[in-house]
């Protein structure tokens, strides 16, 4: 299924996967396990803590704030190119307080807000793919019409085999938690 990439109006010079994308790196490299010598004990981290990780990586200097430079030294380590005028534009869209450089606060929103997007926009492909309008299911039937629709077309097969790989519950549908999980 070929997914179409929205740009964020927070971010309008990058697209938002990549933030998706980076923010997914950063999480996997902080998430490293434990020494040796210590007890392998899991950590709880909240929210806020992995967010705090993620700030701290943009926030090269450790000065409590994100200028437009780290805004683009960071996305040039992960292979996005944006010009310093992008940068600052993309930090004037979130910058509460005016001093031209993202705080923690602003960065939680910004965070929160994206989420909030991406739901809206995994809750309209759910919706496509419904087998009737609010029925909370995808069936193989439903996947097979709206692929065909799609120009993808598919055997009844071919669509209960690609529903088994996230249908967690068995019952040969896919609900939208679980087509959340195939999204995430």
């Amino acid at each position: 299924m070929e997914q179409t990439q929205r740009v964020p109006k927070s971010f309008g010079c990058f697209p938002h996967k990549g933030l998706k994308l980076s923010l997914h790196r950063l999480r996997s490299k902080s998430s490293s396990p434990q020494s040796p010598q210590s007890p392998i004990t899991p950590k709880k981290t909240t929210r806020e803590d992995e967010l705090r990780e993620v700030f701290r990586r943009f926030d090269s200097d450790s000065d409590g704030k994100i200028s437009a430079m780290e805004l683009r030294s960071y996305f040039a380590s992960v292979g996005e190119y944006m010009s310093h005028e992008e940068a600052q534009g993309a930090i004037d869209d979130v910058d509460t307080d005016g001093d031209k450089l993202i705080d923690f606060g602003d960065f939680v929103r910004l965070m929160t807000r994206e989420g909030d997007e991406e739901d809206e926009d995994i809750k309209a492909a759910f919706g496509m793919f419904e087998l009737e309008k609010g029925s909370g299911l995808i069936t193989p039937k439903s996947l097979q019409r709206e692929l065909s629709r799609l120009g993808d077309v598919k055997s009844q097969e071919e669509c209960e085999a690609m529903i088994r790989v996230f249908d967690t519950d068995g019952n040969g549908e896919i609900d939208f938690n679980e087509f959340h999980q195939m999204m995430a």
